[in-house]
């Protein structure tokens, strides 16, 4: 089902739209906002220079630091006492970053996601379990907002206690999962550990997967502890653009459909800031041009990926976003060589040895580079044979040389004994740091 007539509409009016809104999106911050104001003198630019679309690259970048540096409300283009809803981010790594949405801006996002929602799926007859942590992160209230408005019944059962969550699944009869994917991979391993069947003893038809990239190893691994006959799709947004909403996967699973007449879309070079063709590989950035609070330009996500303007057989015209292949800011350089550990996690769960949770350890021993990885057997009785082991490690050493070109310390645990996470996983330490 295709939610808003906007999703179907021809490129020269989805560019028309984005034109007129980015406009009185650049007039509004320049007259609003002093900090954003300076940023557009600074680069020698004013909102009247703005005539067409690809001037667009003219202006300067946003980025996390410019919320920081102006935190808690420099950055909004409208007083407190418009607000209806306040945000932030965790601010692990300092002062958190701070969003906010007027009464338009709340109807703006629930439009968004009720689109995402029927992207990946979802329709009236459903009954939605949001796993996500309901809180500061925008995760939970905006799939819930979403998901109400098409008309699906609501469980707001938040993260953690995995066992009351299967029993809600039970007896409610939950059609959707709301998760990010690795706490929907350990909400299968429970059910199994209860004797469940997943597939036969639950009625979730669809995963609405977000909160942490998922690549298509692991897309395979929710078919395999799920059922082959789950939808399984994954959306895209973060707090400082709306939350979920920006983009979502169609049924076709070809790419995430981005919102444009919402948000404006650029591939850049990390390290030049150059804008680079469609179908090239870079950085996303993202504008938003339709908020009144907090409309950002030219905000620098720090995510992989690459734009595709071919038509979707969806039907919908707007264009997608390749499936992340990894952060800009999550890269590991490890002897020279740049390493994601999405790259990693598609070599591992392309072995069917080994399960879907590992742990990436990353230190320097005289002065040199060193890379240990964690990964749990699929299969207890593997601990028996040391020959079996010694095969599966070079198995899996051999597979990460080809695809990293270097080698990495392979250390094989026993199954369910890494850490699980009922929010965004934490697979990488890096020690270099603190050496």
């Amino acid at each position: 089902m295709i939610w808003a007539k906007e999703e179907t509409l021809s490129r020269k009016e989805i560019e028309e739209i984005q034109l007129k809104r980015l406009q009185e999106t650049v007039t509004g911050l320049y007259e609003k906002v002093p900090a954003y104001r300076q940023k557009m003198m600074d680069s020698n630019i004013k909102p009247e220079d703005i005539k067409r679309l690809e001037d667009l690259r003219r202006l300067p970048f946003t980025n996390k630091k410019d919320l920081r540096d102006n935190y808690p409300f420099g950055f909004f283009s409208v007083p407190k006492k418009e607000l209806v809803r306040i945000h932030a981010s965790s601010g692990t790594t300092g002062k958190p970053t701070v969003v906010g949405y007027t009464k338009k801006d709340m109807k703006t996002w629930t439009e968004c996601v009720s689109r995402i929602a029927c992207m990946g799926g979802a329709n009236a007859e459903d009954v939605a379990q949001i796993c996500f942590g309901y809180g500061m992160f925008t995760g939970a209230l905006g799939l819930h907002y979403g998901l109400e408005n098409i008309g699906a019944a609501v469980a707001p059962t938040s993260s953690g206690n995995t066992q009351k969550q299967i029993m809600y699944m039970q007896d409610f009869e939950t059609t959707i999962l709301v998760a990010t994917p690795s706490y929907a991979l350990h909400i299968a391993e429970v059910v199994r550990e209860m004797g469940l069947d997943p597939a036969k003893d639950l009625k979730i038809r669809i995963g609405l997967f977000g909160g942490e990239g998922m690549t298509e190893p692991m897309r395979q691994e929710m078919y395999k502890l799920w059922g082959s006959d789950m939808l399984v799709t994954q959306n895209y947004g973060m707090s400082e653009l709306i939350g979920p909403g920006v983009s979502g996967e169609c049924l076709e699973l070809c790419g995430m459909h981005i919102n444009e007449d919402h948000f404006i879309p650029e591939i850049i070079d990390t390290d030049t800031g150059e804008v680079l063709p469609p179908g090239s590989k870079g950085e996303l950035v993202i504008s938003c041009i339709s908020k009144e609070a907090l409309p950002l330009i030219r905000y620098r996500t720090k995510d992989i990926s690459r734009l595709m303007y071919e038509p979707c057989k969806c039907g919908r015209t707007t264009v997608r976003m390749e499936n992340l292949s990894g952060r800009s800011d999550d890269m590991l350089i490890i002897r020279g060589v740049n390493v994601f550990p999405s790259q990693i996690e598609e070599v591992l769960l392309k072995v069917p040895e080994i399960g879907a949770h590992y742990e990436i350890m990353v230190d320097r021993k005289n002065h040199l580079d060193i890379m240990e990885i964690k990964v749990e057997l699929a299969d207890e009785s593997l601990l028996d044979s040391y020959a079996m082991l010694g095969k599966l490690e070079h198995k899996i050493k051999s597979g990460l040389r080809v695809v990293l070109g270097l080698d990495a310390m392979i250390k094989l645990v026993a199954p369910r004994s890494l850490q699980r996470f009922e929010g965004k996983a934490k697979r990488v330490t890096d020690l270099r740091k603190d050496s």
